[in-house]
């Protein structure tokens, strides 16, 4: 099953975590890589940076960033293919301790 874990960062600042922070992500990439249970993992551009894009009445509309008064913001992701939860767990708790933060991990529900 897939498995998304969510990284979050402080709203305010310009980048995730330390480079002991990155490195320590790098190695678990790699690491999952080398045993298949990585899907995709990547950082993400600054909410100001992002875009809305909604459909109404047939027209598209597209806001720019920021998006609300957030203090939080999802800075990046592990897509993983485990096979349970408690794997998921396992890895979401290893993500967590590397940035020393919480993370948010999800089922996915629809998959290619």
């Amino acid at each position: 099953m897939k498995y998304l874990v969510l990284i979050f960062s402080n709203a305010d600042t310009t980048r995730t975590g330390s480079e002991e922070d990155l490195r320590g992500l790098f190695a678990l990439r790699d690491e999952l890589a080398g045993t298949g249970e990585l899907v995709s993992a990547e950082g993400l551009s600054l909410p100001q940076a992002g875009k809305v894009v909604r459909v109404r009445e047939g027209a598209k509309v597209i806001t720019d960033g920021p998006f609300g008064e957030a203090k939080e913001q999802i800075a990046g992701y592990f897509l993983i293919d485990c096979l349970d939860d408690e794997r998921a767990d396992e890895i979401a708790g290893r993500v967590s301790a590397v940035i020393d933060d919480r993370v948010e991990v999800r089922g996915v529900l629809l998959s290619a």
